[in-house]
């Protein structure tokens, strides 16, 4: 075998459908669209989610809930796993560069600490937001707060 003798297998391709070039190819015409309406006119396009008549699903099915457009999301922090961050990345200080810096938080984050866990290292905070019972923890284990926009 050569490699001009190379073709593909039988079956493996078929004829392209040359629509509206005559009616001697088979598809003149109408060019296999039927005859009139708006399917066998050019420029068509059929609405997206169209029924045929029937009332369509987006208008069957009741609207439910509400997207609050002021809610502020936080990355969110516990005591518990605050001990274990500074063990990993050897952190004195937790704020938000430090978290930046080592992947834990995107740059436009917001991170708040919750008071879940214990707290044994006393830790400078520079965060976002922090609850009442985390705050009197770090400040219990002699750390300090200090709350950034």
């Amino acid at each position: 075998m050569k490699l001009h003798e190379l073709r593909p297998a039988k079956g493996a391709t078929h004829k392209t459908k040359r629509i509206g070039r005559g009616d001697g190819s088979g598809h003149g015409g109408t060019s296999t669209k039927g005859t009139k309406g708006a399917q066998s006119r050019s420029g068509y396009k059929r609405k997206m989610a169209h029924e045929g008549g029937q009332m369509p699903i987006q208008r069957r099915i009741p609207k439910r809930g509400f997207k609050n457009p002021n809610r502020v999301e936080y990355k969110v922090f516990n005591l518990g796993q605050i001990e274990l961050l500074a063990q990993k990345y050897n952190f004195t200080e937790f704020s938000m560069e430090n978290l930046y810096i080592n992947g834990l938080v995107g740059q436009n984050d917001k991170v708040k600490i919750l008071g879940n866990g214990e707290l044994k290292s006393k830790f400078a905070f520079k965060v976002n937001a922090v609850s009442e019972k985390a705050k009197s923890a770090i400040e219990a284990a002699g750390g300090s707060v200090e709350l950034v926009k």
